[in-house]
Formats: structure tokens, C-alpha cells, sequence
């Protein structure tokens, strides 16, 4: 398996200087299952590539196995890609082969480290469980120009279709250390597999080659479990110190003043339970559900037979469920709630179904690519009778103290809207989903900026 990464940044030869190894040598370096070779192609000031070659030995890689993988077949250990393609050998490779790069350090040129260059890499086998959608969502958020190259299963036959495997071409401008830790952490995210145990001191590394650049990727959740083998409870860990910055919708606005945050946030809550409650819904999904607030009130109307609280942050749902008393429920009243731990930006079956759903003060905390991927799970998947939404009411912010123009109310808000932008972004959700929505003002009204909170209420067409 190859990995090479090409320099335009003038002079090129920079990159033999960041990642440590002379250019007129070939470096070999000891891994578990092989070796691995690093050698420069061509270096000139306006051109260097290095490339990164594994030589895995097939048998040492069987006798290493304390047993059989047991995924696919009995003879995997025997018959399998690991020593021909990309995949956690790779990234094992990576950190070993340019530790001193990775670790953001260069002894004779200690100024390149943060300067950003011109990369360009090349895998010549990536396996990709998920195919070009799963590349494309974990690199382009980095600002990667990807191209792709899927292999056939075999030329000759083309009726077998097309494999798993890609050459994959990334460019960006970046430093060498972000490069290096991105392709450490979403190679084995690619092929969704490693070849060792995980455990907490794997989740330690996703958390220190990823701090700086995975908190914000939008496809954080699914990289975290990947990564960390789909070991939930690992993953659920990984998650909350991921997002100890973030803020969910019991977190109120920074610039409201204390006093009318109790209030506003008060008001919003039983506006949306009353909405809930004139919708006639049974069964009831708060999306976002943060520490419980609305499921308080919603669990004191008799109404709702079925409630569901669903957040991405472990952490939020043990308060929510300390709060809530729920080991000191009636059997009949337990029976009623239930909280899950679950991203809003991946189909979920267990949201479908229910006759209405709330998201209260959630939406402005979802980048564009996010807030894309939750309005088809939300309109088109969970096939919802209602929708309740509340979210900032922009064109408010300049009653607030001190206020500068386009501060937002939290550092984590991805955006605000006016109430023109609310209803533009809700009237093509009704029109492409088939909803009706209505807009309503949560809060006392200024007669000029409108209300602190906007909310949209949708009732899909099909139950009128």
C-alpha cells in the first residue's frame, strides 16, 4: 500500500525539513506487522513528494492474530486485503514514520510548523465502506478537493460491479501536521476497521490528534464511532469531551440579561407544549432534548401517551434522567418516557412514527451541510404529523445591551435568521415536503424587531 504527499509550497524541499527525513536517503522503519519505507520520488524548490510505502508480511500478520477476526469468513485470517490496502496499518505507519511532524515539531525550521502549504495526497487503495458519499463527507468539510477513482472487482468481468476500493487524490492548503492528523484518523474511518483492540487509550489519541479540527466537523458523531470500533460507551465518552463547548437547548443566549432568560426560555417551553398539545399529538419525540425541561411538561399532560427525549450528549441525558426522577416513576408513568443517546444528522428508526416533534433552540447550533441532512430525516423520513420549531429571532439582537452588528447570542450558533430568513428556509421546507407551516412570535412583541423567539409550526398536508 503507497501513500504520497506532494509540496508546491516554495521551496518544496521544505517538507524533507518538516517531516525529518533527508531526501537523499530511503528510511525504513519497523512496524508490528512489517516494514514500512519512506523515500522522495522527486525533490526540487518547486516539487517534492515523499511517498510512504507499507510491506506488510501476510504471514507474520496471521501468526500476530490470537484468533479469527470473525467478521466475513473462517479463512479471513488467511484470505483477506489487509496487506494491499490503506487502512489502520496505514495510520499506525503514519504516526511512527513522521512522529516529529505529528507532533508539531521541527528541529531546524521551527517557523514552517503553522505555516500552511499547498498538499496534495494520493491513495492508490482506500477501502471505503459507504463508497464516494462517505469520502466526500469526512474530507470536504476540511476543505479537501477530492477526486476518486472506484476499481472494478475485476476488469475482465464487469457485470461483478465495483468494489470497495478507490484511489483517492486530496489537495489542500494546510499545514503538514493537520494533513498528517486528519489522514490518521479517517483512513481507518474510510474502512471502518482496525486491526487492534480499542480501548480508553485509543479514545485518548482520536481526542489528541482531533482537537483542533473534529469538535466542529460535521460528521464528528460518525467519525468518533468509526473510529473508536463502534464501541458506544467509548464513543458516548469521546462525544461529551468533544462537545464540552457546545450548548443545548436548556443553554440560554449569552447577551440576555438573567432575569428575562428565565423568562423567555419559560415561556418557550410552554409555548411549545401548548402547541403539542392543540396538535392533539399522542406520541411525541423533543429533539435536542438537553437536560429534560420539556419533558417535564409535557410528562404532566395525560395527553401524551408515548414521549421520547433523544440528545447527542451522554452527559445531558443522565441529568435529564436525574431530574425527571425517573426510578421514582410509577410503573405506568416510566412506562410513557424514554431518553436515547443519538446525533440529529443520521437517519434514526427510532424517531420515526410519532405524530409530532420538537426542536426547541436546536437548529442554530447546525452548520449548513447538518442543517441539511436533519430537514430530510426530519420532513421526508420521520414521516411526522406535526413539527415544532423555535430558533433566535435575529432582528431582535439590537435590543440587547452593548450589542454589536452580526454578534451572535452564544459562540456556538452557527447562525441567526431574521424573520424573513425563518419563514424563506420554512416555506421550502413545507413546499418540498409537502407540510403547511404557520410562524408565530414566542415572547412579548416589539412592534419593531418582533419577538426575542420565532417559531414555525408544521402540520404535514396529508392530515388536514
Amino acid at each position: 500500500m503507497l501513500l504520497t504527499i506532494t509540496s508546491t509550497h516554495q521551496p518544496a524541499s521544505d517538507l524533507s525539513f518538516l517531516l525529518h527525513k533527508h531526501p537523499d536517503k530511503v528510511h525504513e522503519v519497523e512496524i508490528s506487522t512489517g516494514k514500512a519505507h519512506v523515500f522522495y520520488p522527486e525533490v526540487s524548490e518547486t516539487r517534492c513528494t515523499v511517498c510512504l510505502l507499507l510491506d506488510i508480511d501476510p504471514v507474520g500478520l496471521v501468526r500476530r492474530n490470537s484468533g479469527p477476526r470473525g467478521n466475513d469468513f473462517a479463512l479471513e485470517q488467511y484470505v483477506n486485503d489487509r496487506p494491499y490496502v490503506a487502512s489502520s496499518f496505514m495510520s499506525a505507519a503514519i504516526v511512527k514514520a513522521f512522529s516529529t511532524a505529528m507532533n508539531g515539531r521541527c528541529k531546524d525550521k521551527p517557523e514552517l510548523v503553522t505555516v500552511p502549504m499547498p498538499l496534495e495526497v494520493e491513495l492508490s487503495a482506500l477501502p471505503v465502506r459507504g463508497g464516494e458519499a462517505v469520502v466526500k463527507e469526512l474530507f470536504e468539510p476540511l476543505g479537501y478537493t477530492i477526486h476518486l477513482q472506484r476499481h472494478p472487482i475485476d476488469p475482465k468481468f464487469p457485470e461483478w460491479g465495483e468494489s470497495r476500493y478507490f484511489t483517492v487524490r486530496l489537495s489542500n492548503t494546510l499545514t503538514v501536521q493537520q494533513l498528517l492528523s486528519h489522514l490518521y484518523i479517517l483512513i481507518p474511518v474510510c474502512d471502518n476497521d482496525k486491526h487492534y483492540w480499542i480501548g480508553q487509550q485509543e479514545m485518548e489519541k482520536l481526542l489528541e490528534k482531533g482537537m483542533d479540527w473534529l469538535p466542529t466537523h460535521p460528521a464528528r458523531e460518525f467519525i468518533t464511532l468509526r473510529y473508536l470500533k463502534h464501541q458506544r460507551s467509548l464513543a458516548n465518552q469521546a462525544m461529551e469531551i468533544l462537545l464540552k463547548d457546545e450548548v443545548s437547548e436548556d443553554d440560554e443566549e449569552e447577551t440576555v440579561e438573567p432575569e428575562q432568560k428565565l423568562r423567555i426560555h419559560d415561556v418557550r417551553l410552554q409555548a411549545v407544549r401548548d402547541e403539542l398539545v392543540n396538535a392533539h399529538a399522542k406520541t411525541v419525540v423533543d429533539l435536542g432534548c438537553g437536560e429534560g425541561k420539556l419533558l417535564r411538561l409535557l410528562l404532566a399532560e395525560k395527553q401524551f401517551e408515548r414521549i421520547l427525549g433523544m440528545d447527542v450528549s451522554y452527559r445531558s441525558l443522565e441529568i435529564a434522567q436525574d431530574k425527571l426522577k425517573l426510578d421514582k416513576l410509577s410503573p405506568k408513568q416510566r412506562e410513557r418516557i424514554e431518553l436515547i443517546q443519538g446525533s440529529l444528522t443520521y437517519r434514526d428508526k427510532r424517531i420515526e412514527g410519532f405524530d409530532a416533534a420538537a426542536l426547541v433552540e436546536v437548529i442554530e447550533h447546525l452548520d449548513e451541510p447538518r442543517l441539511a441532512a436533519l430537514e430530510k430525516i426530519l420532513f421526508k423520513y420521520a414521516k411526522l404529523v406535526d413539527v415544532i420549531i423555535t430558533t433566535p429571532n435575529a432582528e431582535y439582537n439590537q435590543r440587547f445591551e452593548n450589542f454589536e452588528p452580526g454578534q451572535m447570542r452564544h459562540n456556538d450558533h452557527r447562525f441567526e435568521w431574521s424573520r424573513a430568513e425563518f419563514q424563506q428556509w420554512g416555506n421550502r421546507i413545507a413546499e418540498q415536503y409537502n407540510y403547511n407551516v404557520v410562524y408565530k412570535p414566542v415572547g412579548e412583541e416589539d412592534p419593531e424587531v418582533g419577538a426575542l423567539t420565532q417559531m414555525a409550526v408544521f402540520k404535514t398536508r396529508n392530515s388536514l
